[in-house]
């Protein structure tokens, strides 16, 4: 197939089964920020309900900003992954102090703020700005492997997708060339055999249920919605091991989500 063939096929799929989100539909760079964040290892459906959200509430960087970290934490409940949270208040803040409230328009500086990856990077200058950026996610992976890479039989790494992207990207609309690349990718999962399986960074997500990630997302969660507490206060709020609580407050300390004194924890500041 060649990269003509494949924009074809990508824009045929689009036209006729466009998905709707509401950051899709004119959100202006911070929104279209706040989506990349809480998309993240997160489910469309799921940022859909939170996303509205939070924007009513921090309409621009400059408010997030000045949000307390525990404000943040308790609207991103349920999302997981609460280190997002985090950074996106983290980048809010450098967005307002050295931008001047303006998300910055090029991968090179989207990639130095806080919680910003190349992927995120490129998707924020793409979708906010129209920037003719590359950039692989999940979505993405799908399509081009389903196209390209369908017959070989080895793991397919990223790298392998970069030329097929750089040819294929639709530099005078990349926004919309994402949009429809993802949307082809998504609608490939349900019809086939996941592409992606072919992927060299493929790996299934673990079971959350019992995890540590788990642990990390109670106390978080507890000490957000309940105030402060104590170690033993919060074996008994969680239900977990006090064992099991000091490795995870140990964790949460070191990327300064919370902090103690006197032996008692509560959400950073």
């Amino acid at each position: 197939m060649t990269a003509g063939e494949f924009r074809r096929v990508v824009y045929r799929h689009y036209e006729a089964a466009p998905r709707v989100f509401p950051w899709r539909e004119n959100p202006g760079p911070w929104g279209v920020m706040v989506s990349e964040f809480m998309l993240q290892q997160t489910q469309t459906g799921r940022v859909a309900e939170y996303w509205p959200r939070w924007m009513r509430r921090w309409p621009r960087p400059a408010a997030l900003a000045a949000a307390p970290l525990e404000d943040a934490l308790r609207e991103w409940s349920g999302l997981g992954y609460n280190r997002r949270a985090k950074y996106l208040r983290d980048a809010a803040a450098v967005i307002t102090a050295r931008y001047g409230g303006a998300v910055p328009q090029t991968p090179a500086e989207l990639d130095a703020l806080p919680g910003v990856g190349p992927y995120t990077a490129g998707a924020i200058a793409c979708f906010a700005y129209n920037y003719p950026a590359v950039f692989v996610e999940t979505n993405i992976r799908s399509a081009v492997i389903h196209c390209f890479f369908n017959g070989s039989g080895a793991k397919v790494n990223d790298s392998e997708l970069i030329p097929v992207l750089e040819r294929a990207l639709d530099r005078k609309n990349p926004r919309k060339w994402y949009y429809a690349l993802m949307d082809y990718g998504a609608a490939l999962k349900k019809l086939t055999v996941n592409p992606s399986r072919k992927s060299a960074v493929y790996a299934k997500q673990s079971r959350f249920e019992g995890s540590f990630r788990q642990k990390r997302g109670g106390v978080l969660k507890s000490l957000a919605f309940e105030g402060p507490a104590s170690l033993m206060a919060l074996a008994k709020r969680t239900g977990f091991a006090v064992s099991e609580l000091r490795a995870v407050i140990a964790s949460l300390e070191e990327e300064a989500l919370i902090a103690g004194g006197a032996g008692i924890y509560r959400i950073s500041r």
